[in-house]
């Protein structure tokens, strides 16, 4: 397969400059991604009242854990493209491709109708009851997001078969025009038509959609095998199941933590609606910080898939050691001033003291364990990269689900402190990089045939 100047083939010259090459449109497509629900809440929280700021913001687990299992399936079907990519095999390539649309379009209408379904329960989880003023705007929020998930699903997938063949460059365009729509809609709607939260609701699907056609229209257009062939979708059993094999445990991951993060919310809710403002404001902010990690590890995971497609072990892991040491420089060039201008941060979402005073808290307390989310990030993203995505799941279920719970209920039965709260979230980061480390250097993971090389010889 030729590839074209939007695409890089990873397995080809320095690893930093292909991997700064490919993984800096992924960090800016990430930011105008997130850029999504961050202009929600700044406009909410200027425009409307920090009740609507802590709606949108105490409702993102809820989201995540509906919709996060089939980006976890989507994030396997990237690394058997990736494989094949690198393989240079371009009829599987294909194959893998139709199948990925056909579990994407099955996606599409399980996240809506599972998503309504669900809100209620999300809602009672949470201990929103505790603050009706908050419950109706969450509510009416959730629904109108459930009914448009389509579009954000579709852009995803999309975007993930593009950056599996090295095209990173497309998506990160796509997402810039389209958060200019949401942005330039959340102002229309909820100060012109003063729809309040459902205006930036409306606001989020209407530009997910968009960003979904654009990507959709340049698979369906291409000349190369990753194109997608509307007439010809079908599953390939073999695909599917390596798909699976891979995704799975990224998916339940993906679902098992966000659900629990569902309950995390809950402990954070009983402290009042300056807490959950202060609360969504650092949220908001703490995912910019790590998206610079989140964008190195993606890359880590393609660059892995890529290189042990084609064969080449040293230079994949050679490319762990690269990310390693631009998350670490990233790691420190964020903490200070995250914890310097703290107060300056949060005002951008609500000016109100006592925000301020919860979220520059939080903002103070995190940001200085952000090296351990890249240790666990990098980690598992190259280890799921090379087909080995099982033992990642089980540290980081076991790090951010079962002690992360343990330690909120024996602790909020010891003390009512919000302080507690919030150290749940680092104290998994440190366990869970903690076991990957040992994981990795204990070399079992090498042992195993990356999937691309299983199904060859089943051949």
């Amino acid at each position: 397969m030729n590839l074209r100047r939007s695409e890089i083939d990873l397995t080809q010259g320095s690893v930093w400059k292909q991997i700064a090459r490919f993984a800096w449109p992924l960090l800016i497509g990430n930011i105008f991604q997130q850029m999504y629900n961050t202009v929600d809440s700044i406009v909410l929280g200027q425009y409307v009242n920090k009740e609507a700021l802590a709606a949108v913001g105490s409702v993102g687990s809820s989201i995540n854990a509906i919709i996060g299992f089939f980006i976890g399936i989507a994030t396997g079907a990237g690394v058997v493209i990736a494989q094949y990519c690198g393989a240079k095999d371009d009829r599987k390539l294909s194959d893998a491709v139709q199948t990925t649309m056909v579990v994407a379009l099955a996606a599409c209408v399980i996240c809506t109708f599972l998503g309504n379904l669900s809100v209620p329960l999300f809602l009672k989880i949470m201990k929103m009851e505790k603050t009706p003023e908050v419950y109706k705007m969450a509510d009416r929020y959730l629904r109108i997001y459930f009914w448009g998930v389509s579009g954000m699903l579709l852009y995803n997938v999309g975007a993930g078969i593009l950056r599996a063949v090295g095209d990173s460059l497309r998506p990160l365009i796509f997402l810039i025009i389209t958060t200019v729509i949401n942005t330039v809609l959340d102002i229309l709607f909820v100060t012109k038509y003063n729809w309040e939260i459902e205006g930036v609701a409306y606001a989020t699907v209407i530009a997910q959609f968009i960003s979904a056609f654009m990507v959709l229209y340049v698979l369906t257009s291409s000349h190369m095998a990753y194109r997608v062939d509307w007439l010809r979708l079908r599953v390939d059993r073999s695909i599917l199941a390596a798909i699976f094999k891979i995704g799975l445990p990224s998916a339940v991951q993906s679902f098992i933590t966000s659900f629990s993060n569902v309950f995390v919310q809950g402990y954070i809710n009983v402290f009042g609606a300056d807490c959950m403002a202060g609360w969504t404001a650092y949220g908001k902010i703490d995912q910019f910080a790590l998206l610079p990690i989140s964008s190195i590890s993606l890359a880590s995971t393609t660059f892995t898939g890529q290189n042990l497609g084609a064969g080449k072990r040293e230079r994949a892991k050679e490319g762990l050691k690269v990310t390693m040491r631009m998350a670490a420089i990233v790691c420190v060039g964020l903490c200070i001033p995250m914890i310097l201008f703290r107060r300056s941060l949060i005002s951008i979402f609500n000016t109100e003291e006592d925000v301020l005073y919860y979220g520059s808290i939080f903002l103070m307390m995190m940001s200085p364990f952000y090296i351990m989310c890249a240790i666990n990030n990098i980690y598992a993203g190259v280890l799921r990269g090379a087909g080995c995505s099982l033992p990642p799941m089980i540290i980081m279920l076991s790090s951010f689900v079962a002690f992360r719970q343990i330690y909120l209920y024996v602790f909020s039965h010891l003390t009512h402190s919000f302080y507690v709260v919030a150290l749940a979230y680092p104290m998994g980061w440190i366990l869970c990089s903690t076991l990957l480390l040992i994981y990795y250097y204990r070399g079992g993971w090498e042992k195993k045939s990356t999937i691309l090389t299983q199904m060859k010889k089943e051949a």
